[in-house]
């Protein structure tokens, strides 16, 4: 059963359209739309660079492939074919470039093409029985294979970025304590040829003073 349904453009994770769900399981929609949400973020930041991929989460599985810069996500049970539903997720985006494909790069704010969930709605009645003439015979179609489609679970992919953002946090930090330990060392230079220099500017001026004052008196 196809659960949850997003698209989203790759280069900063912006959610372009969505497949609105009936508001049933709202607490576990609400969990995994935060996941999918993450992996966009992720896919953004170029942690995963694989085209199509399959990510398991609890007792359900994403399934999403990446063409034209743009992430076409979704979420069943893992009982689910995995054939149809990246037929399923080709189909979507067939028509979404078709009838979007100019205007996504200048899309500005999130889900500006929210009116596609008229068809992902149409296209997913079409997949949710798996045991229709229609997906009977993809599911015999030999070719179109997914065997060499990567499978991975969410907490390693997200934990992938985890990691890369605590380097990355730990980095800057070690350069932002670089800088001050510089600026210390400049003060310290500082106030060394100061120490050093001082009495000799003393000297010279005292003695300066005298030949203005002899001068003077003179």
């Amino acid at each position: 059963m196809v659960k949850l349904t997003l698209i989203a453009r790759v280069t900063d994770g912006l959610p372009l359209a969505e497949g609105l769900d009936d508001g049933r399981d709202q607490k576990d929609a609400d969990f995994y739309k935060q996941q999918a949400k993450l992996l966009f973020k992720n896919l953004s930041r170029g942690h995963n660079e694989a085209s199509r991929m399959s990510i398991e989460t609890g007792p359900n599985f994403f399934h999403y492939i990446i063409e034209g810069r743009v992430c076409y996500l979704t979420m069943c049970d893992r009982s689910y074919p995995r054939k149809l539903i990246f037929q399923y997720l080709e189909d979507l985006k067939n028509e979404f470039e078709r009838v979007n494909g100019d205007q996504i790069e200048t899309a500005a704010r999130p889900y500006a093409f929210i009116k596609f969930d008229t068809f992902i709605q149409k296209t997913k009645k079409l997949y949710q029985d798996t045991h229709t003439q229609r997906n009977l015979a993809k599911l015999n179609d030999e070719l179109y294979e997914v065997h060499q489609i990567m499978t991975r679970n969410v907490q390693e992919v997200l934990g992938v970025g985890q990691k890369l953002d605590q380097v990355s946090e730990m980095s800057s930090r070690l350069t932002s304590e670089s800088r001050i330990y510089a600026d210390k060392a400049k003060d310290l230079n500082r106030q060394a040829l100061i120490r050093k220099w001082a009495p000799v500017a003393i000297v010279i001026g005292v003695v300066l003073l005298l030949f203005w004052v002899k001068t003077k008196i003179w």
